[in-house]
């Protein structure tokens, strides 16, 4: 049995309608640890029946959660942020058991989803409209916001209790309802959350989670039913895109976070120090599993060889091992599809002339892991170069001058996030100008936080998740013209 010390916090149900739920036909599954293989639980494996309730009691719960105050709603988020923290410990165990970060990792990430829920219970009170002035002396323009509906939001498996967070707390806060499908791969920290929702005091029908193997079914119900008002999805670029086409016929409000392809840029100008620090946290952070780490790093000819000998000597720090291992900072990847796709793609670039500095084959602690690994003499024309890698391999371009830097890092249907290092304050607004991307990071490689907007531009997304324009996702514009005011 996982180490818990709350024991009621391991769910193996989904949970609809303030109610914990099997399948109707008893159908489960298994929900594992990736690197060991360990059965977790086996979790109650919902489809369209289930589904269609969950949309019957988010819509019946809208009604009493929306004529709440903003200030009443603020207060039950804030008992919610306060449960998680003060079950942290747990909370983190549990995501590293079902996903596989280490835990010094799990915790930090059980801290910033957290403060997605302090900062939206915050902004619930700030939901303000507008009176703008008439064109005629017998008329008053009022502009009011008011919740979208209810919210469906799908869920990824490598950020399990932040990419849920990230959602659900500006929808309640907005005054919408939600139901979430976590993926089926991490739904476990899906459920704690639930419960801890529970004991926050949430109204029944206010938070739903779906748990699933089908995402087809679920996926194509929540999308075509004309009640979800609102779709929140983090995954692929190609489900992304399915996603949207599916919710063209009911018209839905849409956000979308997609795929990355993140160019990391060094010039010759930077603190290589500082570069290479920001590399390590960026591409090694989850094993190299978020949608904003490095993926493409490109350095100046003048530095290229000293920069790659210190990313070597930083690299060949890292632990690799399971996540309550002392001194771990990378874990198994989620799955086999996962570890086969690093695979092909470090075998192709190697077979067209990349070289392998270190790592780049299966880790010895098992098939799951993948040896954190550095590729130097990469070229544009290797699939690596266009592709995700989600995992531990840094490639390595060569660049000649800042205006082929930054050609290579547009050279990309992404526009997620970016990275780039200088020391010249002219390079920095030009190069922050010219990159086509949703956020940048200017000599750092973490750049997420509860204040800032996420999201990408081009096939990386629509919309904005944090930050006080992430509350807009979940608000309509309702214009009143008020007449015969003579």
């Amino acid at each position: 049995m996982m180490k818990l010390n709350d024991q009621s916090l391991l769910h193996d149900q989904a949970f609809m309608d303030g109610e914990w739920r099997s399948a109707k036909d008893g159908k489960t599954f298994d929900v594992t640890n990736p690197a060991t293989g360990a059965l977790l639980a086996s979790v109650a494996n919902m489809g369209s029946e289930e589904t269609a309730a969950a949309i019957v009691a988010a819509d019946k719960a809208m009604g009493p959660w929306v004529t709440k105050t903003a200030k009443e709603r603020a207060a039950i988020l804030r008992k919610w942020h306060n449960l998680i923290l003060a079950n942290k410990q747990d909370l983190a165990v549990l995501m590293s058991e079902e996903q596989g970060k280490p835990l010094a990792e799990s915790l930090g990430e059980i801290s910033y989803g957290a403060s997605y829920i302090e900062w939206y219970a915050e902004e619930a009170k700030r939901v303000y409209g507008d009176i703008i002035p008439a064109p005629a002396s017998d008329k008053r323009v009022l502009v009011l916001k008011q919740p979208v509906g209810v919210v469906a939001a799908i869920t990824p498996w490598n950020f399990p209790n932040a990419m849920i967070t990230r959602k659900v707390a500006p929808a309640l806060a907005a005054g919408c309802t939600v139901i979430v499908k976590p993926s089926e791969e991490t739904p476990l920290s899906a459920l704690a959350l639930a419960e801890l929702g529970a004991r926050a005091g949430f109204p029944a029908g206010i938070f739903n989670v779906i748990t699933t193997t089908d995402a087809a079914i679920v996926g194509g119900m929540l999308t075509e039913s004309p009640v979800v008002r609102k779709l929140s999805f983090t995954g692929s670029t190609n489900v992304g895109k399915m996603l949207i086409r599916q919710c063209a016929d009911t018209v839905k409000k849409v956000s979308m976070e997609l795929g990355g392809n993140a160019p990391f840029i060094v010039f010759d100008d930077a603190d290589i120090d500082q570069a290479v620090s920001g590399v390590m946290s960026s591409k090694y952070r989850n094993s190299g599993q978020t949608c904003v780490c490095a993926n493409r790093i490109l350095v100046q000819d003048g530095i290229y060889d000293a920069f790659a000998a210190r990313l070597k000597q930083a690299v060949s720090g890292l632990k690799v091992g399971g996540y309550d291992e002392d001194g771990v900072t990378n874990g198994p990847l989620i799955n086999g599809a996962a570890m086969a796709k690093v695979e092909r793609l470090v075998q192709e670039a190697t077979s067209k002339g990349a070289k392998i500095l270190i790592g780049g084959a299966v880790h010895e602690k098992g098939a799951q892991y993948y040896q954190p690994t550095i590729l130097t003499d990469v070229r544009r024309d290797m699939a690596i170069f266009e592709a995700e890698i989600f995992g531990p391999v840094a490639p390595l371009y060569r660049f000649a001058t800042e205006e082929e830097a930054v050609e290579m890092a547009n050279d990309t249907i992404y526009g997620l996030a970016a990275y780039f290092y200088s020391s010249n304050l002219g390079r920095i607004w030009r190069v922050s100008e010219a990159l086509d991307y949703g956020m940048v990071g200017v000599n750092e490689g973490i750049i997420s936080n509860e204040a800032a907007p996420f999201g990408g531009v081009k096939q990386s997304g629509i919309g904005r998740e944090g930050s006080k324009y992430g509350l807009d996702d979940y608000l309509e514009i309702k214009y009143i013209c008020l007449g015969g005011l003579t």
